[in-house]
């Protein structure tokens, strides 16, 4: 899985801004933005944004709450997103609420991954601290 390309240049639409993590760089803590974040390091903690992807060699410990989540890593937690995506390198342990998803063969899923209507989406902000 290869670095999403930069989305239009439109300074003022949260779509253009792209944020990646490298493979050497590992953040514990929140990571929020209003944006695209791209992760090939490790992560531990939350994050929260407008697309989440998780590319081949990253790791996440920890909630995600995106609108759209691409996995391609190994991912460990909780993930709440309308539309999931599991590439076939994906290695997921937790649950994934999500109300679409989409499983490649050979992802590998140790979890559940409740359906949700998309009401259930609408006050992300407070998923997280919410529920258990």
């Amino acid at each position: 899985m290869s670095a999403p390309r930069r989305r239009s240049q439109d300074k003022t639409s949260p779509e253009s801004e792209l944020s990646s993590l490298g493979r050497s760089l590992t953040v514990r803590g929140v990571l929020d933005t209003d944006g695209e974040v791209f992760i090939l390091g490790n992560v531990m903690g939350r994050i929260k944004a407008d697309r989440f992807i998780l590319g081949y060699g990253g790791y996440v410990e920890g909630d995600v709450i995106a609108r759209d989540v691409l996995i391609g890593g190994r991912f460990s937690g909780r993930v709440f997103a309308q539309n999931v995506t599991l590439d076939s390198s994906a290695d997921i342990t937790g649950r994934i609420f999500h109300h679409t998803v989409t499983v490649a063969k050979g992802a590998r899923i140790d979890g559940r991954m409740p359906w949700r209507p998309l009401n259930y989406f609408n006050s992300l902000d407070q998923l997280a601290e919410a529920l258990p």
